[in-house]
């Protein structure tokens, strides 16, 4: 039986496939974590915006986008943070979902100077007498999310100031390889970079 948080037998298929495996469990032993740490909390807590994946009851997904003042984000316990659910469409597509399947997927991503993700799996509760309403201006609920799985995500392909980034493949260029995949914890590890199809 397969112990990991992170991956199913889908993800297996395709990591065995890809003879990154061995990588994958790499990856999940050392950046997965249950609780956030200083340096996540002064993300999360400075983010202007995030997505949010969920599913409805018969597992048909979703995926929205959520702004606001820096702050708006709050990370409320080690393995729980809360976020305001402000006036929108009126349609409440995933608070909704959430209501019916608490599974989400929440992705920050900071796209400055220094470019940087932060995934969060976890369990969803949406309330509107929580006590986090009164502090939190222009909010008609809250949602609190108990992290199952916090992980950093490469953040390689993140646009840069440019709109593009170095990474992303471009015809007849060696692709650049991100430094990690030389960390010490990793290289002994990292697959060979799979052939692209003969285009010819």
């Amino acid at each position: 039986m397969d112990a990991s948080r992170l991956f199913h037998a889908g993800s297996r298929r395709l990591q065995d496939a890809f003879g990154s495996r061995p990588l994958a469990d790499r990856l999940e032993q050392v950046t997965l974590r249950h609780e956030f740490r200083d340096e996540d909390r002064a993300f999360l807590e400075a983010v202007g915006f995030f997505f949010l994946a969920t599913a409805d009851a018969e597992g048909r997904p979703d995926c929205s986008f959520k702004g606001g003042l820096p702050g708006f984000v709050r990370v409320t316990a080690p393995d729980e943070l809360a976020f305001p659910d402000y006036d929108g469409n009126g349609m409440f597509k995933s608070l909704g979902n959430i209501l019916v399947n608490p599974a989400v997927g929440l992705l920050f991503i900071d796209m400055g100077e220094k470019p940087r993700r932060l995934r969060v799996n976890g369990v969803a509760t949406v309330a509107r007498d929580d006590p986090l309403l009164a502090g939190m201006a222009g909010a008609q609920l809250v949602v609190r999310v108990r992290a199952r799985a916090i992980f950093p995500n490469c953040p390689r392909y993140i646009p840069g100031p440019d709109g593009t980034s170095v990474y992303s493949p471009r015809p007849g260029v060696a692709p650049v390889e991100p430094a990690w995949k030389g960390f010490a914890e990793f290289r002994d590890v990292v697959p060979p970079r799979a052939e692209p199809p003969n285009e010819g």
